[in-house]
Formats: C-alpha cells, sequence, structure tokens
C-alpha cells in the first residue's frame, strides 16, 4: 500500500448496518433497528384469523428520532423500559399518522442491554 493512498473501510453488508429510525419508510422491511425502549403500555388479547395472544404497545427511541412499537406474546415479559433492544427482520407501517414497528412472525427481538 503506498503512503498517500487512505487506507479503506472493512465492508459490511447493508443487513448488518444499524438502522435509524429516521430512515425507516412506511411497508418498508426492519432490518435491523436499535432503540431504548422508552414505554409500555398495558398489554391485552388480542383474538384475530392470524394471531391469538396477548399484545402490548410500546415506544423507543434513538439519536434520530422516536417509533412506536408493537410487542407481541413472551416479548412483553422480556423488555422493560430502559432497555436497549434490537429489532431485526421486522416490519414497519403507519397508524394515525405515526410510524410503528414490529417483529411481526419472522423477526426476532432481543434485548442488548439494561
Amino acid at each position: 500500500m503506498e503512503q498517500n493512498q487512505p487506507a479503506r473501510k472493512p465492508h459490511v453488508k447493508t443487513s448488518e448496518q444499524r438502522q435509524k429510525i429516521i430512515d425507516l419508510q412506511v411497508d418498508r422491511p426492519v432490518r435491523r433497528l436499535e432503540m431504548v425502549l422508552l414505554r409500555i403500555y398495558p398489554r391485552r388479547m388480542v383474538y384475530s384469523e392470524h394471531y391469538v395472544g396477548p399484545v402490548a404497545a410500546a415506544c423507543g427511541r434513538d439519536e434520530t428520532g422516536l417509533v412506536g412499537l408493537i410487542l407481541w406474546g413472551d416479548q412483553i415479559q422480556r423488555v422493560q423500559v430502559g432497555d436497549i433492544i434490537l429489532l431485526e427482520s421486522g416490519w414497519c407501517r403507519e397508524r394515525k399518522g405515526e410510524l410503528v414497528v414490529s417483529t411481526g412472525r419472522n423477526g426476532r427481538l432481543n434485548v442488548l442491554g439494561r
């Protein structure tokens, strides 16, 4: 390597890069979103054609903004306010003019720290 050439940064696959709330788009996948959980609303039971079980609304933030979050089933007990969570392979929708994200059926939600 010549001295005048800048060092190249290692290539990171897009699927491994952290997504930011400001970059979320309605009806587009959520690849890898990290956020701090700010609030969890009371859980409720849902009885629908596609899902029967507990659901709770929540909200989180990163350095670029706020977003609503839907927690399903055991996710409700696994998280608490103040947790840093990672949502992977989820979805983004719009509800009442605000963005909402969720793992849906195929995504994952992990607690990175408390």
